[in-house]
This record gives structure tokens, sequence and C-alpha cells, in this order.
């Protein structure tokens, strides 16, 4: 798969098959960063929103979330999750498959957890255009797997994963950039079925100085 075509129908079935309330709570890692490096609220970009955990946790401590997913079913139980606990003022879902379209603007905190998929696209280029989304003193938090769970659709695959510092290397980013976190902890992860498994993450977050 590689078109925009075969995103859209990828995630729109993933979705659909899925149970809304799976993914409606934060990331825990991305909630302790914020917390820790971005405790002041401002304007966030949610880049592969999904069910909308993050972008209600945030909304919830006072940020205006603009939520990105390609699947309008996603976006749709954003929607509802934040009529629901009363922050439609705060999150703004937009649908866009970002390997091809971006939002506009500039935001204090752009995130991408988790930002993977089966489809062939320039992820690099995608967390590039991230990066640039990140106003002066903002950051940017990605979140990625370093290694394969048991449940992914890469089980069985002998899959490389980048460190912290090649991805970092690869947002090209200039001196105007400080990093905040570059590590690779391990972590116990619980699967769609309740499984869980030991799993390593990539975590990094870096802040545009100026």
């Amino acid at each position: 798969m590689n078109s925009a075509n075969d995103s859209a129908s990828f995630w729109e079935n993933h979705y659909a098959g899925m149970d809304a309330r799976w993914g409606t709570k934060p990331n825990t890692v991305l909630a302790d960063l914020v917390t820790d490096l971005a405790p002041t609220a401002g304007t966030a970009l949610d880049l592969g929103c999904g069910h909308g955990g993050d972008a209600l946790w945030l909304a919830a401590r006072g940020w205006d979330v603009t939520a990105v997913d390609v699947s309008q079913t996603a976006l749709s139980r954003v929607s509802a999750g934040a009529e629901a606990t009363g922050f439609t003022d705060r999150v703004h879902t937009r649908r866009h498959d970002l390997a091809a379209t971006f939002p506009d603007g500039t935001y204090d905190l752009v995130t991408a957890a988790y930002f993977h998929t089966p489809v062939t696209i320039s992820r690099e280029h995608v967390l590039r255009r991230a990066a640039r989304a990140v106003a002066p003193g903002g950051l940017l938090i990605v979140i990625e797997h370093a290694s394969v769970a048991p449940w992914s659709w890469q089980a069985g695959q002998d899959i490389h994963f980048p460190s912290p510092d090649e991805v970092i290397a690869s947002l090209q980013l200039t001196d105007a950039w400080h990093v905040d976190r570059g590590h690779a902890p391990q972590r116990t992860a619980t699967g769609p079925q309740g499984q869980t498994a030991t799993v390593t993450d990539n975590i990094i977050a870096v802040r545009r100085t100026r």
C-alpha cells in the first residue's frame, strides 16, 4: 500500500473495527513529559490522534488542541469525547493524510505518539514538517516503538528501529533547538486484548529555542 487512498482505507477500517473505548486514556509517557517540560498550557497539535486520549487529556489541562487523523471515524469519536467532557471549545478535529497535507500554523506543543503505519509513507518528512510547526519556545515530542510487540502487525518481521540519536538527526534541526529528552527505556505494554509484554520506546523531546 502506498497511496493516500490506501492510508485512509486502512485506518478507517482499523478504527471502525475497534472498540471506541480503546485509546481514550492518555499516553502516560506523554503525560509525564508534558507535565515536566511544558507545564504552561498553550496551543497543541496532536498528530495521529486516534480516539483522542492525549488530546482530551491536554484539553483538560487547559491546552487548545488541534487533533489530526486520517480516519473520520476516529475524529468523530474524538469530537464525541470532547462533547462528553465539556471540551468542545478546546478540541478541534482536522482530517489530514499527513503524507500529503499538513495543518497550517505553529503551535506551542506538537506531539507524534506512536505515529507508525503499515502504509508506505515518508515518515521522516512528516516529522520534519512537525518540527517546522513548533513555535519559538515550543516543544516537539515524538514517542515511537523501538521494538515489536507480539500483537503488532510487524510481529515476526526483522525490523530495524533507529536509535533516538538517529531520529533526532533525521529531523535536520538547526542550532535553534535543544534536546530535552532522547532515550529508549523499556516498559510493560498492554495490547488491545489485555495481553502484556516488555517493549522498548524511543522518547524524544526537542525544544525550539528561538
